[in-house]
């Protein structure tokens, strides 16, 4: 009988750790819709963050950290839950926004104007952020909103370092995959991470990933990668979307930051590969 009362007693706490662990780092998301009158143009964004965090945030025990999250050319603000859950599972208010609209024409390059002629679509997205910030100051208060995490996808990326370039006396680090066309910052101000691809197709512009000793004083971390530039999304992989945060998750706890290559294969195909 004592021996059957331990064994259910043991049980209990372990259900009961259970429940506390995952209602602890339960995540809530929320999509919000704000409307820009000066530009008349609507502002959605998808926010994630800790229900734990929430609440400590809301009685005043913690500041949440911000991490804003800038989607690539045709992939939606929503697509990037990998990375929310992320930083939202760390404490952060992650902050998606939708920068693109379908009455906004398409992405366009024209050589020899600044940035390819996307200059503004990054003053596009700089617009939506601050705009989206203000409005989260006002129904999120407990926000540390004066030191930004920028995070970005391709397109995104650009508008998260164009934006640092901006603002940097607002930015805590950035976090870029595959930005091909605004350059690094190398004054030190903050820590960068880029992911970098390994794509046929979408190619890097010149000066935008500085040598590896400027990198190495401007506290640039640069992460050479196998994947395709259009993987790093929700709609890539499941082992390059792991790979990718496992490795995020290590620089935000330690600076560090890596990507193990993929296994070579063995046998008969790859020596004919080889050849």
């Amino acid at each position: 009988m004592t021996r059957g009362i331990t064994v259910l007693l043991a049980l209990c706490l372990v259900s009961a750790v259970a429940y506390f662990t995952a209602s602890k780092w339960a995540i809530r998301h929320q999509t919000l819709t704000f409307y820009d009158a000066s530009r008349q143009r609507p502002v959605e964004i998808d926010i994630a963050v800790r229900r734990d965090k929430e609440m400590q945030a809301e009685g005043g025990l913690a500041e949440l950290p911000v991490a804003v999250l800038n989607h690539g050319n045709t992939v939606k603000f929503t697509e990037y839950s990998f990375l929310a859950n992320l930083f939202a599972a760390r404490g952060y208010l992650a902050i998606s926004i939708q920068h693109d609209l379908p009455t906004d024409g398409p992405l366009v390059t024209k050589v020899g104007e600044p940035y390819v002629g996307r200059l503004p679509v990054y003053e596009k997205g700089v617009a939506n952020i601050d705009f989206a910030v203000t409005q989260l100051k006002t129904i999120l208060p407990n926000a540390d909103y004066r030191h930004l995490t920028m995070v970005g996808h391709s397109n995104g990326g650009d508008i998260s370092m164009y934006y640092a370039h901006l603002h940097p006396e607002l930015i805590r680090r950035v976090v870029t995959l595959d930005n091909l066309r605004v350059p690094f910052m190398i004054d030190g101000k903050f820590k960068t991470l880029t992911f970098r691809s390994e794509d046929p197709v979408f190619k890097t512009d010149p000066g935008v990933v500085p040598a590896q000793e400027v990198c190495d004083k401007a506290g640039i971390t640069v992460v050479n990668t196998q994947f395709q530039h259009t993987e790093m999304s929700d709609r890539g992989p499941t082992s390059v979307k792991n790979a990718i945060a496992d490795s995020l998750d290590r620089f935000l706890d330690d600076g560090t930051a890596s990507i193990k290559p993929k296994p070579v294969p063995r046998g008969p195909s790859a020596v004919a590969s080889a050849k």
